[in-house]
């Protein structure tokens, strides 16, 4: 949550600083500001609203300077005010600072600090910072030195940037327990929470660890520990994304783009190296139980895996959403867990890794973002390679997660003998041609789904149900629908309903449901029951179904028909077409589509 951006140059930063705020505004986007030095002073500049709103209120790219940092924010410590936005100054305007996380005994610090006479003009933890910053200087009138030991008197997660009157060449960062990464260019250099914000200037990144500080100047960069405050040498990676990746391409949003960069997903996926999916298959073969682990969208995908683990390896896999795993398992040194997070800094997946280590647990993962938390944190981890994922809802890192789940359940199936190495890679195969059948599909079927969701945006209430491992598709599909359209849809298993949901069902209750092919008879049947009773009780009723199967056309009220392909793969054929349908709802009733209310793409604060 929230995006943190600053940099250091040779030439005036206004222009490259809005740029990043733009890159970063899918963290947060209530409230933004700038703060740049220029001419023995620090100009701050922010506001409530959306990055471009608050620009042209505030006329960030006026501003001069060759320093800056910069926020753009989702509320946790106080309301959505100017008050509150970032950046914060000290009382005495010669520190400003940018802070992500939550300083958890800020109440205690900023209580010793009023009784020493400072002010405080925000609701904010984050200005408490600022103000100890300021003291801290007082005692010691060395910047690094009073900025260390503020740090040491914070208790909780924090990445901070930090610009000064004194020290008008040099921003100072740190990180605990929240992102931040390092850009290096030649004549100017970045601080910021995320590889986006300078994705576009450059690809040489360092990612920092838990306790490092960094001093950063236009040609030069220092790394130290914040423990014992020497030096410390890191590693530039080369992050692969580009900047075309990154954009919009065309596209009227990042969702839209996003859900047409699946057949492309898929190929990234299915070229993960066999070697780290066979090292996370054998931790299933090794360990007395697994469980799968997300929380949100990739708690949907942990529960897909539920199903594939049972398919092919005969093996019962149980999925866990990680805010409740640790008070829900007694893990031990017997265990393995998987875990699952776009961003890999997901703070209850995060809390859920540090339960199962502490028990001796063996971790492993699946994210997209190199150097992130989570991918330190465990033992095994997969960087999927979806590309930046920029829409606050996630539609292709889902997809490409399961892929990858899907190729480890089949790894284990064959290292527990339930599955013969031919079998696995005939399968293998399939993927390949699935690529395509998504391209197909999206390009296809893109008209009717639009005209579906138009005829159908002004339901307020819907009930998506699937059985089997349509259940979980049935289930992130709501939340797809939930998350774009602010409508009420109600994720459940098709054979749920007659037991209580089923009195909902009347004319103004639509129920989607999510069909197998008829090669899967008893799933099928089963799930045409389910449908007949809503009929029965005048419900309304959408049905994703073969291309081949006309018959089920006298009981749907729409059909948006599949074609036929590889029928165990119908699923995430059905999951894309659900996010379409979710995507196309969201634009017939104008909502801000890639920046939903309430919502921030990465939520790291418990």
């Amino acid at each position: 949550m929230c995006g943190i951006s600053a940099i250091a140059s040779h030439k005036l930063v206004s222009h490259k600083l809005l740029m990043t705020l733009q890159n970063l505004e899918y963290r947060g986007y209530d409230s933004c500001g700038m703060a740049l030095f220029n001419d023995n002073k620090i100009t701050l500049r922010k506001n409530i609203g959306t990055v471009d709103e608050v620009n042209s209120l505030e006329r960030f790219e006026g501003m001069e300077g060759t320093l800056g940092i910069a926020h753009t924010r989702w509320a946790t410590h106080g309301g959505v005010t100017k008050e509150n936005s970032h950046p914060h100054f000290s009382n005495n305007e010669e520190f400003v600072i940018v802070h992500n996380g939550i300083i958890s005994n800020y109440q205690q610090i900023q209580s010793n600090l009023k009784d020493k006479g400072y002010r405080f003009y925000s609701e904010t933890d984050t200005e408490v910072f600022s103000n100890l910053l300021e003291e801290e200087y007082s005692k010691t009138k060395d910047v690094e030195t009073a900025f260390c030991d503020a740090i040491e008197k914070l208790e909780g997660s924090f990445a901070i940037a930090m610009i000064t009157i004194h020290q008008p060449d040099t921003i100072f960062a740190v990180k605990k327990d929240s992102p931040l990464v390092i850009g290096i260019n030649d004549g100017v250099n970045y601080v910021s929470s995320d590889i986006n914000a300078f994705i576009s200037e450059t690809r040489d990144t360092i990612i920092l660890d838990d306790y490092d500080y960094v001093l950063i100047k236009n040609d030069d960069y220092e790394i130290k520990n914040l423990k014992t405050r020497q030096k410390v040498s890191k590693q530039i990676v080369q992050v692969q994304w580009d900047r075309q990746t990154a954009q919009m391409g065309g596209f009227s949003h990042y969702m839209l783009k996003e859900i047409f960069d699946q057949p492309m997903t898929v190929r990234n996926a299915l070229n993960i190296p066999a070697a780290q999916i066979e090292s996370i298959a054998e931790k299933f073969i090794t360990r007395k139980q697994s469980f799968c682990v997300g929380v949100g969208t990739t708690y949907y995908v942990a529960m897909v895996g539920t199903y594939l683990f049972s398919e092919y390896a005969d093996l019962y896999v149980p999925s866990i959403s990680a805010d409740e795993y640790p008070s829900l398992i007694p893990c031990s040194h017997d265990d393995h867990v998987l875990f699952f997070s776009q961003s890999g800094e997901t703070y209850d997946t995060r809390m859920a890794i540090r339960a199962a280590k502490s028990k001796g647990a063996a971790t492993s993962a699946v994210v997209n973002v190199v150097g992130s938390s989570i991918s330190q944190e465990v033992d095994d981890c997969i960087f999927q390679g979806s590309g930046p994922e920029i829409c606050v809802v996630s539609t292709k890192a889902a997809v490409s997660q399961i892929i990858i789940l899907w190729q480890i359940a089949l790894e284990v199936g064959v290292l527990r003998n339930k599955l013969s190495r031919k079998a696995a890679d005939s399968f293998k195969d399939k993927f390949n041609e699935f690529s395509e059948t998504i391209e197909r599909v999206l390009n296809e079927e893109s008209g009717n789904i639009r005209n579906l969701a138009k005829e159908t945006s002004h339901i307020a209430n819907w009930l998506f149900m699937g059985k089997g491992i349509y259940y979980p598709i049935a289930l992130e599909s709501a939340l797809k629908m939930k998350e774009v359209t602010y409508l009420h849809a109600e994720g459940l298993p098709a054979g749920f309903l007659k037991h209580g949901t089923l009195a909902m069902v009347d004319e103004n209750m639509y129920s989607l449901f999510f069909l197998p092919f008829k090669d899967d008879s008893d799933l099928y049947k089963s799930t045409l029951m389910s449908i007949e009773e809503v009929k029965a009780r005048n419900g309304k009723v959408i049905g994703f179904c073969s291309e081949e199967d006309h018959e089920i056309s006298k009981l749907l009220d729409h059909a948006l028909y599949i074609p036929r392909g590889n029928p165990e793969l119908t699923p995430l054929i059905q999951l894309i077409i659900a996010q379409l349908f979710s995507y196309y709802s969201a634009l017939n009733l104008g909502l801000n589509i890639d920046k939903p209310r309430n919502l921030a793409k990465s939520v790291t604060v418990g």
